[in-house]
């Protein structure tokens, strides 16, 4: 990839004027783009004024306050207007900004595209239903990334052939190949691609050139390029591959799109830094975007509205999620199997051990439970609540005395616990009696919580309606004030521990076509001894 060198004068006014040089540099993971061939070609920087400020700026959502507010929770950005897509020119001046002064190298940006395009394609499409990809590379930075791609997929678990007709003499390209050739992930020349790519790859990488500014696609991509498009013309009753471009539909314009309507359909796009102009064109089913968190002086220099990615994501989709058929959403688990012999004889044991795997694992708040409660009436109800510890004697949690669930507790003193590790594909269930844990274990827990949460528990009269937040704002500043001397907070008598007694425990482990393995641990009497029997039950 070829860019052309800025002028010392230009650039120097340009950061002098917006501060840039004060960013700290881990801010600027945004991405090149807008690619013509292998080049890059860089139109002076007079126009930034579109990209850092005026009103009249493009693509931004109206109302837009300087600074980065987080536009989404989750991974999804519901409207995809209040989000910034960038002209030609201004993508390309953002560019030359990375690769000047701020000092980042093309692979290092390149990289983390890659990374990014393939982590959006494994949140949509999982190896188990779309293992065989074709990663179809060009020779400019486009290319780089979808090599890049294929080295990351394989490593996720997919199947990629790559097809790279014109290999560039770059040092930066030919070490690529080399690690994919070492992998090893193969490589098909033009010739040998099947003629029905449908029958033959479960998912096609676009990532051929891009934009074409200057003409149509050079042989032999003008073929390649015919060939995506016409995937979308199969019959309804075919097979098709699932097509994901990187940042641009290869042979679309960078700000028009697909001028005369007969070019790739993309089934997903991979946008990077920020959605080009083309992408409010796009109409597949995912929009992804693809990089790293940009800060609030990014953002606020550069007017930049981009979505805060949640956690440590790399992507993030944009728009609405698409409209799926809940119905026919299915998950073929495949996970070793659950057998008797494999089972531990006590089920408190067996439970320690799924709490392992599932804390080790990195599931997030492996000791969440679903609490299933019913009063005299019979009504159940449900909630999410944290398990605080697991013994002989039962599993306990903590909560308000006065909240309904306790109500419930005190009028029908029975129910049951949920355990779901999802990426264990494991479920746990324990029914039994529930009673209160004794005013010293409730203390010795109160105690050692944060005081944050031991004032939280005072002032939060569980369940009861309330004005407004700002009403627990002020309630939890005043106590704050009361105990910032540092004395000791005093538990409130409404406030506490129950244990549930299991009486019953039902281990699920999903297995494929559905033929889970469920144990289910019930208790009987052995000899005078109280002892464990377990039963398989039909999935």
């Amino acid at each position: 990839m070829l860019l052309r060198k800025v002028k010392g004068k230009s650039m120097q006014s340009l950061l002098t004027k917006f501060s840039l040089l004060s960013m700290p540099m881990a801010a600027l993971n945004l991405h090149v783009s807008a690619r013509s061939n292998d080049q890059i070609l860089g139109p002076p920087l007079s126009h930034i004024k579109g990209l850092v400020g005026s009103s009249g700026s493009r693509g931004y959502c109206s109302g837009f306050v300087a600074g980065v507010r987080a536009m989404s929770s989750g991974k999804v950005v519901r409207d995809p207007e209040c989000v910034s897509y960038l002209s030609q020119r201004e993508a390309r001046e953002i560019d030359e900004i990375l690769m000047g002064p701020f000092g980042f190298s093309v692979d290092q940006l390149m990289e983390l595209a890659g990374l990014s395009v393939a982590t959006s394609i494994a949140e949509v499409y999982k190896p188990s239903e779309f293992n065989r990809v074709l990663a179809i590379c060009g020779p400019g930075n486009n290319g780089g990334e979808g090599l890049i791609v294929a080295r990351h997929m394989l490593h996720f678990g997919y199947k990629p052939v790559v097809c790279y007709p014109i290999r560039t003499a770059k040092a930066l390209y030919n070490g690529l190949v080399t690690q994919l050739e070492s992998l090893p992930i193969p490589f098909l020349s033009v010739e040998d691609l099947p003629l029905d790519l449908a029958k033959s790859y479960d998912i096609v990488v676009d990532a051929i050139f891009g934009s074409w500014d200057h003409g149509i696609p050079r042989p032999p991509f003008d073929n390649l390029i015919q060939r995506l498009a016409a995937l979308r013309n199969l019959n309804q009753n075919e097979k098709l591959s699932a097509i994901v471009s990187v940042d641009i539909p290869s042979g679309w314009h960078v700000e028009e799109g697909d001028l005369n309507g007969k070019g790739i359909e993309p089934d997903m796009l991979v946008s990077l830094t920020a959605p080009k102009m083309c992408a409010k064109k796009f109409s597949g089913r995912h929009h992804f975007l693809g990089g790293r968190f940009v800060p609030p002086s990014v953002a606020e220099n550069f007017k930049l509205q981009l979505p805060t990615y949640p956690g440590t994501s790399i992507c993030i989709r944009i728009g609405k999620p698409p409209q799926v058929d809940i119905s026919a959403i299915r998950e073929n688990y495949i996970a070793p199997e659950f057998s008797e012999d494999r089972a531990e004889v006590d089920p408190f044991t067996q439970f320690q051990k799924w709490l392992d795997d599932a804390i080790t694992s990195g599931i997030k708040e492996p000791n969440a439970m679903a609490l299933s409660t019913a009063g005299k009436e019979g009504k159940p109800s449900v909630r999410m609540m944290l398990l605080k510890g697991f013994d002989k004697n039962g599993f306990v949690w903590y909560t308000n005395y006065e909240s309904p669930k306790a109500h419930e507790i005190s009028e029908n003193p029975r129910g049951a616990l949920v355990f779901y590790w999802g990426a264990l594909f494991r479920q746990v269930i324990v029914e039994g009696s529930v009673e209160k844990v004794s005013d010293e274990e409730s203390e010795q827990y109160f105690q050692s919580r944060p005081k944050e949460r031991q004032i939280g528990a005072i002032f939060s009269k569980q369940s009861t309606v309330i004005s407004g937040r700002e009403i627990l704002h002020q309630q939890q500043e005043e106590l704050k004030a009361r105990f910032s001397d540092g004395s000791l907070i005093p538990r409130p008598k409404y406030w506490g521990g129950y244990r549930l007694k299991p009486e019953l425990f039902e281990f699920w482990q999903g297995q494929p076509l559905n033929l889970h393995d469920r144990l289910r641990y019930s208790p009987e009497d052995v000899d005078g001894k109280r002892a464990w029997k377990i039963e398989r039950l039909a999935p």
